[in-house]
């Protein structure tokens, strides 16, 4: 492979550890350390394990974790009642309900049920708006940690024509808010897109996150091109990304692998969301 590696995982272990400074010194100015409460509404085998992790990288850096379990077929008020109780805690700083919820529930209007200023997942209507309009707020994490390994492998995105493949309203759409407050020239691409390798190929900084395992192929890439594969898949039990990481590997410049590359990154901005949302509550200057 000619590209460069770029390790999200070291990446986030760097970002961590300098959490775990910052959270320090916020418990020396105020006495108390961020928190972060999660829900969990049933017992899916994935979100338990993404809880967990969440719950373990909390106490890695000193901030505190409140986990919040309901039964599966927890009703509406019952959810309702717990975010509720959870946004008027002034020791919780960041609410994630795990998602997916239980089919009798919706997912969307739980999460828009969160308190803004507690929208670590920055995925509120008030926190989209922030981000389009420019203004401070809580981003969303995967987008975030993108940029920041953007950032950490060199990739000039000022004038640079960026692609992002996906147009979710978790992932796509502000990611490519980010990149244009960035000044690249962001195009994003969807189903519906025409000669979408065409279109791929124009980019210096490509972006997947469509869920469709290795679809991105050494033909769609610019030569030297920054690839970020943000897909997650299962194929013959093995994880892969949306990207032929072997076969792209050839062409790109700069390449994240899978596992390793978007998902600690994840973690880590989760982490440093939970901590900004508790400097702002404490009416710190957070830039």
């Amino acid at each position: 492979m000619s590209a460069q590696l770029i390790d999200g995982k070291a990446l986030a272990e760097r970002v961590r550890a300098q959490i775990a400074v910052d959270v320090g010194a916020f418990v020396e100015r105020h006495g108390r350390p961020p928190g972060l409460a999660t829900i969990l509404v049933g017992e899916d085998p994935a979100s338990a394990v993404y809880v967990g992790g969440k719950q373990r990288a909390c106490a890695e850096v000193g901030i505190r974790g409140f986990d919040n379990r309901l039964a599966a077929d927890a009703s509406r008020a019952e959810v309702v009642e717990l975010i509720e109780r959870l946004n008027a805690d002034d020791a919780v700083n960041g609410i994630i309900c795990q998602l997916p919820v239980p089919g009798h529930l919706d997912g969307v209007e739980l999460t828009g049920l969160v308190d803004a200023g507690k929208d670590v997942d920055g995925l509120t209507a008030l926190s989209a708006g922030l981000l389009a309009l420019g203004r401070p707020g809580l981003r969303p994490c995967t987008p975030e940690g993108v940029m920041l390994l953007l950032a950490d492998a060199g990739a000039k995105l000022e004038g640079a024509e960026a692609v992002v493949l996906g147009r979710s309203n978790l992932f796509g759409k502000p990611m490519a808010q980010l990149l244009l407050a960035a000044n690249a020239t962001v195009t994003v691409c969807h189903s519906r897109t025409h000669d979408l390798p065409a279109v791929c190929r124009r980019a210096d900084v490509l972006i997947a996150a469509v869920g469709r395992p290795r679809m991105v192929g050494a033909d769609w890439v610019r030569p030297g091109a920054t690839v970020i594969d943000v897909g997650i898949n299962r194929v013959d039990g093995e994880l892969c990304g949306d990207v032929d990481f072997d076969a792209v590997g050839e062409v790109a410049g700069a390449i994240t692998p899978v596992p390793g590359g978007v998902g600690p990154m994840t973690i880590a901005c989760l982490l440093g969301n939970t901590l900004k949302a508790a400097r702002m509550a404490a009416g710190e200057d957070v830039g």
